[in-house]
């Protein structure tokens, strides 16, 4: 025994005890956060001498870093505008009932993940849904279920909808990957958002809960900035255009990013209020995992011991994607595994089904993403929670659902 624990690589170890603490979140009256989890990992390899500082150095992915800066000024700026709420009073005054506020949260929501990214929408969509919950007599549980899931589905059909298609796009170079996602993923994405409609309707109460939002009229609220976020918002629409007409070499996702934040950053006068106030946290949570999982993969653990061509199969993939995210998370996972599926020369539909898995599994438990971790935090600031329980009982049925939707998909095209 004392062979074997003396043998095993120490960064796997380390590895271990890391998302031990991100799914207890507790030690003793310690309340731990999941990026401060992360960072005591990347800090352990690096003091343990489990990686050089050169080598953690050349791990972190410049480019998804430059893109969730950028993407998360556009954010904040907007959130701060009132520019976002705003958006939202237009879409969710149009709904007439319980049940149409449900379906607007799902395709709203959803869609703006796909061009924002899903942990975005997660920061500055906490507060509105609870909001329009209360002033729609929804249940605030069914309306963050609604929410969490929107995001994660949303995010499915675009290589920036959430950072683990990034990486995918980023590692895989896939040649016009705006197309590719929106062909392969497109339709069963808005399939799934009726199956989400239908089982959250069906299984969750959609009315009652106490209300604890203070109900306010949505306006904008510095009308130079909101403006400067229109600008954002439409630099990243024609890049995005230009970058699927030109190819993928053209416009790097970073530079429509960094691009898209420039109006806020250059003209702004609240720039820095706004540069102080994004989810630094979550930067940090990426730095760290870089480098923790570079330890972790040059140890060559995985490399030896996990036969992938086992796993080659679109309901493999899936299926792997979903089970090991839940113990991962989905970004790691797809930032381990990934290098080493590519060099088993997966195919595009195997590519699109690692992307859509590792996506789903944010739909199962509360830690299968950490945009679902992100809404769960925002909403007991404000007063309401999730348990583990309240989010697996909808999000069974639903992940096997949506994966069933994408299998069939992926095995036509």
């Amino acid at each position: 025994m004392e062979t074997t624990l003396s043998s095993f690589p120490l960064p796997l170890l380390i590895l271990a005890v890391v998302f031990v603490l991100i799914a207890i979140r507790q030690v003793g009256r310690f309340r731990l956060r999941i990026w401060q989890v992360m960072l005591g990992g990347a800090l352990a390899v690096l003091l343990l001498g489990q990686i050089t500082p050169l080598e953690a150095l050349l791990s972190i992915n410049t480019d998804v870093m430059l893109f969730l800066f950028g993407m998360f000024i556009v954010g904040e700026a907007m959130d701060r505008s009132g520019y976002l709420p705003a958006l939202a009073d237009r879409l969710f005054h149009r709904a007439h009932t319980r049940e149409q506020f449900i379906l607007f949260i799902l395709l709203g929501m959803g869609l703006l993940s796909a061009l924002l990214m899903n942990d975005t929408l997660a920061i500055i969509g906490t507060p509105l849904v609870i909001a329009y919950a209360c002033r729609f007599g929804v249940h605030p549980k069914t309306a963050l279920l609604a929410l969490c899931f929107a995001v994660t589905i949303g995010s499915v059909m675009s290589p920036i909808g959430n950072p683990q298609n990034l990486l995918i796009t980023t590692y895989s170079q896939i040649s016009q990957p705006f197309w590719v996602f929106l062909i392969y993923l497109g339709i069963p994405t808005l399939v799934n958002f009726l199956v989400a409609y239908v089982i959250l309707t069906r299984f969750s109460p959609v009315e009652g809960g106490e209300c604890q939002s203070e109900i306010t009229e949505n306006v904008i609220m510095d009308q130079e900035l909101a403006k400067l976020c229109r600008g954002s918002l439409a630099v990243i629409l024609l890049l995005i255009v230009v970058r699927v007409i030109s190819g993928p070499g053209f416009i790097p996702l970073a530079v429509i990013a960094l691009a898209g934040a420039a109006p806020v950053i250059i003209f702004s006068r609240e720039r820095g209020s706004v540069i102080r106030s994004i989810d630094w946290p979550t930067l940090v949570f990426f730095v760290s995992m870089f480098v923790l999982m570079q330890s972790v993969y040059l140890t060559g653990f995985f490399q030896s011991s996990v036969d992938f061509t086992a796993i080659q199969s679109i309901p493999l993939i899936l299926g792997a994607s979903v089970l090991f995210s839940q113990f991962i998370s989905n970004v790691p996972f797809v930032a381990l595994f990934q290098p080493l599926i590519v060099q088993q020369g997966i195919s595009i539909r195997g590519m699109m089904a690692l992307a859509a898995g590792s996506t789903i599994a944010g739909n199962l438990t509360i830690l299968g993403a950490a945009s679902n971790v992100i809404i769960v935090q925002n909403a007991e600031k404000r007063g309401y929670t999730l348990t583990f329980w309240e989010f697996f009982r909808i999000g069974l049925p639903l992940t096997i659902a949506n994966c069933a939707v994408y299998w069939a998909f992926l095995s036509l095209v």
